[in-house]
């Protein structure tokens, strides 16, 4: 699967994502674009998934019809997200082109 980590996610995530192709943003010049231009670049160079920590996304963009699949992580605190590696990479099993996940990280105890 090909995978872009939005510019506000995590980079190091990509090392957990094992057998999979994984770039930022960022590497592909696309950290300025707005959501929705990140979305259709993103489909246009092939990709099956974006992940972001952009929470407001699902309600800012109009996920119907896409080809690609989107997860939303609810922070981008590297910290907690580590501390919660199996939520997030059994998330990545069974996602489909198209559909839309929202990950909650707990927070610290």
């Amino acid at each position: 699967m090909r995978i872009l980590l939005d510019h506000n996610t995590p980079a190091p995530l990509r090392y957990w994502l094992i057998g999979h192709h994984v770039e930022t943003a960022y590497e592909r010049g696309w950290a300025e674009l707005t959501n929705g231009d990140l979305l259709q670049m993103a489909e246009k160079a092939g990709f099956d998934l974006t992940i972001t920590t952009d929470k407001g996304i699902r309600y800012q963009q109009n996920l119907a019809g896409r080809r690609l699949a989107l997860v939303v992580i609810n922070t981008n605190d590297w910290t907690r997200i580590r501390r919660s590696k199996s939520i997030v990479v059994d998330a990545m099993v069974d996602i489909q082109p198209g559909s839309f996940l929202e990950i909650e990280i707990p927070m610290e105890s």
